[in-house]
């Protein structure tokens, strides 16, 4: 399995499965002299634990241990080795289904690839995975910070309840987000997401969902055309977390139904600064940051596992009856504790593609 690396310049490699003994990630590429320590990660990684209302009842602390590549409360350089202790790890839930197909599950897929499957929790598949992606995010944020960039995630969508927001006003937007047991913002729309939970658990089924996410003040410049694309970028960063069906940028699949004279963005002045006076095209032209916000979302399929009993395989081939074991956990919209990885992955996107841009600007005239 040689894909658990992502980034160019600022490098995550995560590793460890979900009832493993622990699970981590090494950062390569973090310049140096960023004050970086655990708590900061720490926080992070409770916004996507699981063990609170509305997700998963798993336990999980999270604890990160930072091993390497920080001294004295800053980046050296080196690698940052960050290490989470996985505890809630009882296997034995999984045993009695071990040799079924998993409706909508990776174990087949697996199994084809690489004739072997970690059947407990998933193994590599699980979104276990995405906590060392948040704890190598973290650190990704905070060097954007240093930069002047924020970055805000939200629930946009649950089933067929879609909120509704101001962009242009990131801190009403980000305050609103965090005071929401379900990062949704639209206080409205979150009564009725939390009502259709609790639907959904009582009738042991799930439900999809949208993330959106909004980069703030990203400077212009930032993306390699052709095939480094700064959304191209951002497209398989979020395509390559679990459960993701769909990726747009802007106005996206919506475009398709304006004119071109309607869908342009204006430009115009702001002080000494270009702007646009829409943002159709979500904060990127021909692949690289125009100034402007940058805005996608991200599509998550329901959650695979439910408590309805299903038709499938065992192993050999022979029809069978998938029902979830008693005791099994799952959450009815894996996109609620999706929206800080999709943060994550934003973070790390944009922190590559501007060390990216500063490596290629170097020996120029107009290197800072």
């Amino acid at each position: 399995m040689a894909s658990n690396s992502f980034g160019h310049i600022f490098k995550i490699t995560t590793w460890g499965e979900s009832h493993g003994k622990a699970i981590g990630v090494v950062i390569d590429g973090c310049p140096a002299g960023l004050e970086i320590d655990e708590a900061e990660i720490q926080r992070e990684l409770e916004r996507r634990a699981p063990g609170k209302a509305h997700v998963s009842p798993r336990k999980e602390a999270d604890q990160a241990q930072i091993l390497s590549g920080v001294f004295e409360g800053k980046t050296t350089g080196a690698p940052i080795s960050i290490l989470i202790p996985n505890q809630d790890t009882d296997s034995s839930k999984y045993e009695p289904v071990k040799h079924l197909l998993k409706p909508g599950h990776a174990n087949y897929t697996y199994l084809k690839k690489y004739g072997i499957f970690d059947h407990r929790g998933g193994g590599r598949s699980s979104g276990r995975e995405t906590a060392a992606r948040v704890a190598g995010g973290a650190i990704a944020k905070k060097f954007l910070a240093s930069k002047g960039m924020k970055i805000i995630a939200f629930m946009k969508q649950m089933g067929s309840i879609t909120a509704s927001i101001d962009p242009a006003d990131e801190e009403k937007l980000r305050k609103d987000t965090l005071a929401s047991a379900i990062f949704c913002p639209d206080p409205l729309a979150e009564s009725a997401m939390i009502a259709f939970l609790e639907k959904l658990k009582t009738e042991g089924n799930s439900t999809g969902g949208i993330v959106e996410f909004i980069a703030y003040d990203v400077p212009v410049g930032l993306g390699d055309p052709v095939y480094e694309k700064l959304e191209a970028r951002l497209a398989f960063a979020m395509m390559g977390l679990p459960a993701t069906k769909g990726f747009e940028i802007g106005s996206g699949f919506e475009s398709v139904a304006m004119t071109g004279d309607a869908h342009n963005d204006i430009y115009t002045k702001d002080g000494e600064k270009v702007r646009t006076k829409t943002n159709f095209s979500g904060g990127i032209l021909g692949g690289i940051s125009n100034g402007m916000p940058i805005i996608g979302r991200v599509a998550f399929k329901p959650a695979s596992s439910i408590k309805k009993s299903q038709e499938t395989l065992n192993l050999s081939g022979e029809e069978a009856e998938f029902t979830l074991p008693e005791g099994s956990r799952h959450d009815p919209c894996v996109a609620i504790r999706a929206v800080p990885v999709v943060e994550t992955m934003v973070a790390l996107v944009l922190a590559d593609a501007f060390l990216m841009n500063s490596h290629a600007m170097m020996g120029s005239a107009y290197y800072p």
